[in-house]
């Protein structure tokens, strides 16, 4: 069931990545067109957060729906949206066919998106930990997290094909709609897999036994108000880090370090790919330790060394930025690859599903403009090589705290 649940989730991050790329090259220039190159910019990335204003919404609505109706049958909607939300921006027209009405519908569909991303995560997590055993949750917990640079990998592999494929001009008029498209077969393997899945024991324990809450947002919220915080701050870095890593710093590399286009893609690349060992190893040591202290450690790791990454990023050279994306990878992808099982520790399964969607996308929320306020700090600060380590190092540290809280929380997986 985890490797099944990987598979929709990897799709869903690969639609994510696919936009987080093309917003830090492309839709700035095509959607955004009447405003200058600092407000294309500002605007291409806002796109990127309004997905995630809306995430709260699809926590409600799915994760009600998880708590009532099963896990499995909300991994198929969520999945369908996001896929064919992600196609439909491959056909759009741009602001010079269609002026404004190209940015609306862009931010329209990003809406969609956002929505669907609200109820996958919670979903891909408890489906795979809820058929696991307790010893065994939190590594099975860090087998969805391999989603993300899975997609990862395959969006920037795609963008750095079509790069050597075709010229600056031929990827400005059509070529950027091609990774869109490439969701639509993606989403046929996706729905395939998971509807071979089987419904979570838990859920169907739970369901057998007439113990379905008839709100779980209000119990949430009544019972659990102080472990909803303690995951929201414990999701920050691990979604934070990515959107800094894999859009902001992209762009910054090459507007201010003048790193090509290729360079930034194959450092990611190689960034991803060590992940896929790193995600499992991190998940087998919570399993050892605990998710939370991972979570922990992974987040004081990160604060030691966000500063100095940065400073050596300034000297722009190939190896020291393949560097920065392999040290900027590993130690917040410890507090991502533990984040699932800490957050499944906090909560029982009557509620779990509601209340992972919310905090994560509370968190996702609050995340999703990390882009807009580092290029803010950016403008205030006059691009100071350190600006992007003051970020970094926030994310850290509200991590670390709230993982803290987290250990003294613990919920048994089976529990309803």
């Amino acid at each position: 069931m985890a490797w099944a649940s990987l598979i929709g989730t990897a799709l869903e991050s690969y639609d994510f990545y696919v936009f987080a790329y093309f917003s830090a090259f492309f839709a700035g220039l095509l959607f955004f067109t009447p405003l200058g190159s600092g407000a294309q910019t500002a605007s291409a990335f806002a796109t990127i957060g309004a997905a995630f204003l809306v995430r709260p919404i699809g926590a409600l609505l799915f994760g009600h729906l998880g708590d009532r109706i099963g896990r499995r049958k909300i991994l198929l909607v969520t999945i369908a949206i996001m896929g064919v939300a992600t196609g439909l921006i491959g056909v759009m027209p741009t602001f010079d066919q269609v002026g404004w009405l190209a940015p609306t519908l862009l931010i329209t569909l990003r809406l969609i998106q956002g929505i669907s991303l609200g109820g996958e995560w919670g979903g891909s997590i408890l489906i795979a930990t809820e058929h696991a055993s307790q010893k065994r949750h939190a590594f099975f917990a860090a087998v969805p997290q391999l989603g993300s640079p899975i997609g990862s990998i395959l969006s920037a592999t795609v963008f750095l094909v079509m790069t050597v494929s075709f010229s600056a001009a031929d990827l400005a008029e059509w070529g950027w709609r091609i990774p869109f498209l490439t969701a639509l077969p993606l989403l046929l393997v996706s729905l395939y897999l998971r509807w071979s899945m089987t419904e979570s024991p838990v859920f169907e324990k739970i369901a057998s036994e007439n113990r379905r809450v008839r709100v779980p947002i209000a119990e949430v919220f009544r019972t659990k108000p102080g472990a909803v915080i303690i995951a929201v701050g414990s999701a920050l870095l691990g979604i934070g880090s990515y959107a800094l890593m894999n859009t902001y710093t992209i762009n910054y590399g090459t507007t201010k370090l003048g790193f090509s286009f290729q360079d930034l893609l194959i450092a990611t690349t190689i960034g991803g790919l060590l992940q896929l060992v790193t995600i499992p190893l991190f998940g087998n040591l919570a399993t050892r330790i605990g998710s939370a202290r991972v979570v922990f450690w992974g987040a004081v790791s990160t604060l030691i060394i966000a500063f100095p990454m940065y400073f050596l990023l300034q000297f722009a050279t190939f190896p020291i930025l393949v560097a920065t994306m392999i040290i900027g990878g590993i130690f917040p992808t410890a507090a991502w690859a533990a984040l699932g099982g800490l957050m499944t520790d906090l909560f029982g399964g009557r509620i779990r599903f509601t209340a992972l969607s919310i905090a994560y996308s509370i968190a996702a929320v609050i995340t999703g403009f990390v882009p807009n306020y580092t290029q803010a700090l950016s403008v205030a600060t006059d691009a100071a090589w350190w600006h992007p380590g003051i970020v970094l190092a926030a994310l850290a540290i509200l991590t670390a705290v709230a993982a803290v809280f987290a250990r003294r929380r613990t919920v048994p997986v089976d529990a309803v």
